[in-house]
């Protein structure tokens, strides 16, 4: 499964991709606005908006291409690392490394 982030803390970006990893998926992490968004984007199975950190305009971006691309966006306000291990162990049902 691949998944895109938007918004998050800069220094966990590593760490992000190791908690995705861990649960089977391949993750890109965006936690600025650097360049054309949907150029980067791809097409992934699903996208990630940490909204409590990420701008208005990035948020919008990424929401326009996931109606176009036909994917799903999954809103979660915290950035924390748990929040991201709850919300894949929702979605994927799968359970990441102890």
């Amino acid at each position: 499964m691949s998944i895109v982030i938007i918004g998050g803390n800069e220094r966990m970006e590593r760490q992000y991709e190791e908690i995705c990893r861990g649960y089977g998926c391949t993750a890109k992490v965006f936690t600025k606005e650097s360049g054309a968004l949907k150029r980067k984007i791809g097409s992934p199975d699903m996208l990630i908006c940490f909204t409590k950190t990420v701008s208005h305009k990035m948020m919008n971006a990424a929401r326009a291409e996931c109606r176009k691309g036909g994917f799903p966006m999954v809103a979660c306000h915290s950035s924390s690392g748990t929040a991201l291990e709850e919300l894949l162990k929702e979605k994927t049902g799968a359970r990441g490394k102890a």
